[in-house]
């Protein structure tokens, strides 16, 4: 009795015999459904902020509008907070993001009434993920006076 020839994997479903290849790599259904649900939560990436509005309000005190891009997947991987930070990294505000924008995209957020101190001349904006982490694209902005 012969076995049956081992199958190539051409998307989900195949039944092609495989060729005899030092170059191809064999995967099995299973290993394919199980690589793809491993790599999901990956697939969001980094929150980038792309765009960013600032306005003095008072003495020292600003209002910012941020733009943040993110591939939101739902609770497990979203982006949770942008973050106002000076020219020495150091954290000067936060805006904790509450709830995944899957179907918004990218969204918007502002914060308020953000203190800065008179000798900061600009910040960078930062954006974080659920899963990722820092690491996607900042924003450099100068203050106005």
């Amino acid at each position: 009795m012969n076995p049956e020839p081992e199958t190539e994997i051409i998307g989900f479903f195949s039944t092609k015999p495989l060729k005899e290849s030092a170059n191809r790599v064999r995967l099995t259904p299973l290993l394919t459904v199980a690589m793809m649900l491993i790599a999901g939560p990956l697939v969001a990436g980094e929150a980038d902020v792309i765009n960013v509005t600032v306005v003095k309000t008072a003495v020292d005190i600003y209002g910012f509008s941020v733009t943040v891009r993110h591939d939101d997947t739902g609770w497990e991987h979203y982006a949770d907070k942008w973050e106002v930070l000076d020219l020495d990294q150091n954290v000067l505000a936060t805006r904790t993001l509450y709830h995944p924008h899957v179907d918004e995209q990218p969204f918007t957020r502002s914060l308020s009434a953000v203190k800065i101190p008179a000798a900061v001349g600009g910040v960078n904006l930062r954006a974080h993920c659920s899963v990722h982490g820092y690491g996607g694209q900042e924003f450099p902005v100068d203050l106005p006076h």
